[in-house]
């Protein structure tokens, strides 16, 4: 896993004070525009949308266009990923996000704070359900050095086929390898070699032994040319 550390009790909550202040102007500036345009049956609908959208969309949306970032989370340096390190997509926030309903329970989201405290990673009930986990970015404690993957690709690598991986997965393995000469040897060599053993059933073609970073790089090479 690529994040750094949980986040806890505090942090998220102050994170979503400053999202629901954020939603809260957003429906009464909504509410205002809809009262002065006169209500009739069409505004009434229009607005029940637009606070469902507001309160339920804003997540989703924020999560999987923003790197797990709602402006909230942003704000208090958190974000939200796959248990596996991986960018959070539309279904696991979609998942995450709709069981607020259960974890907001009995109004104040005491389900979801006792979930939080009894779940090993500080996982609300949302989070177990979708797989995902709310971390804290220590910002500037990592070093990153872009990557850059290789133009000239051997004739052994050209050959692999590499379809199979997604698009996320690419991401993950270019975090890694942009992040690693920050990070200490034996948890990068951890991290290298869970990416390489993960993602090495969904290459076709690379030879039975290979040292993890090495295809990990090739891996990027290979993606990298065949979408350029």
């Amino acid at each position: 896993m690529l994040e750094l550390t949980l986040a806890g009790i505090g942090s998220r909550f102050a994170a979503a004070i400053i999202d629901t202040a954020i939603q809260t102007a957003i429906v009464l500036a909504l509410g205002i525009a809809i009262a002065l345009t006169g209500v009739s049956g069409v505004a009434a609908a229009i607005a029940t949308l637009a606070v469902f959208a507001t309160f339920f969309a804003y997540d989703i949306a924020f999560e999987t266009r923003a790197s797990g970032r709602t402006p909230g989370k942003r704000w208090t340096g958190l974000r939200v990923v796959k248990v596996d390190g991986r960018p959070v997509d539309f279904r696991s926030s979609a998942v995450r996000n709709l069981l607020r309903i259960v974890d907001a329970l009995p109004g104040i989201y005491l389900v979801a704070i006792i979930t939080v405290f009894v779940s090993k990673r500080n996982q609300r009930l949302g989070d177990l359900a979708a797989g995902t986990l709310v971390v804290r970015e220590k910002r500037g404690e990592v070093a990153t050095t872009p990557f850059r993957a290789a133009t000239a690709l051997s004739a052994e690598v050209e050959t692999w086929d590499a379809s199979a991986v997604t698009a996320a997965d690419v991401a993950a393995v270019r975090q890694f390898l942009e992040r690693r000469s920050g990070l200490e040897p034996d948890v990068r060599a951890r991290l290298a070699t869970s990416l390489a053993r993960r993602l090495y059933p969904a290459v076709v073609g690379p030879p039975e032994e290979v040292a993890p970073e090495w295809f990990l790089e090739q891996l990027i090479a290979i993606k990298t040319a065949r979408t350029a």
